[in-house]
């Protein structure tokens, strides 16, 4: 597992590769980023054992083809099974709009869960005004799954979108706040959010990105 100690220091010392009596439940990402996906499932289940493999060789997967998507998240999907999990968790949005029915497949029986669903079905159950934006990586934006997903939860939802792929780079460094990342936020975010009908919601579509959000 990666860690990046100025990002995540008060992650448990237990969240490393061991030896388990029972299976635990796997999490992959692209990178450190899904290590905000893990934190929050320690949190919800702290009875449970986790096995988090970041694939920082091949990083960035946002910029890929749907095609290599499916390839990588197949291959860490394999690295999981061997290790006897019982659930898998595709932390990486990126993984989840492109190769979530391959992984599944692949997993079957055990289930797989992504990060697409339960993120659209937060922001609606947080939004007033019904305009959401989705800030997230280039290939995640192209796919258009969260307005896919937006929309067929609530037909008269508004979704406003920003490719922002540059933060992944910035939040693997550690570069989480000073200029370079303020100034890379308002360049995303400024013209979503110039306008009297701005979104009351910001999905942050990147498992990097909620490293962001102060």
């Amino acid at each position: 597992m990666t860690r990046n100690d100025k990002l995540f220091s008060d992650l448990p010392e237990s969240v490393h590769f061991k030896d388990k009596k029972r299976s635990s439940i796997g999490v992959f990402d692209s990178g450190i980023g899904g290590l905000t996906v893990l934190q929050s499932l320690m949190t919800y289940f702290p009875e449970e054992d986790f096995l988090y493999v970041g694939d920082t060789a091949r990083l960035p997967y946002g910029t890929k083809s749907r095609e290599t998507v499916i390839k990588y998240s197949e291959s860490l999907t394999r690295v999981l099974l061997r290790e006897n999990v019982k659930a898998i968790v595709v932390a990486c949005s990126t993984a989840s709009s492109h190769a979530l029915e391959a992984v599944t497949a692949l997993a079957h029986p055990i289930p797989v869960v992504g990060m697409i669903e339960p993120t659209a079905r937060a922001a609606l159950a947080a939004t007033r005004n019904k305009h959401i934006g989705v800030m997230a990586t280039a290939g995640t934006i192209r796919s258009k799954i969260y307005e896919t997903t937006l929309q067929a939860l609530a037909d008269d939802v508004r979704v406003s979108v920003a490719p922002a792929q540059i933060l992944v780079a910035l939040a693997e460094e550690g570069w989480v706040d000073g200029d370079v990342a303020r100034l890379s936020l308002g360049q995303y975010l400024s013209a979503m959010f110039c306008g009297p009908d701005a979104p009351d919601t910001l999905i942050l579509g990147c498992t990097h990105f909620p490293v962001f959000a102060p």
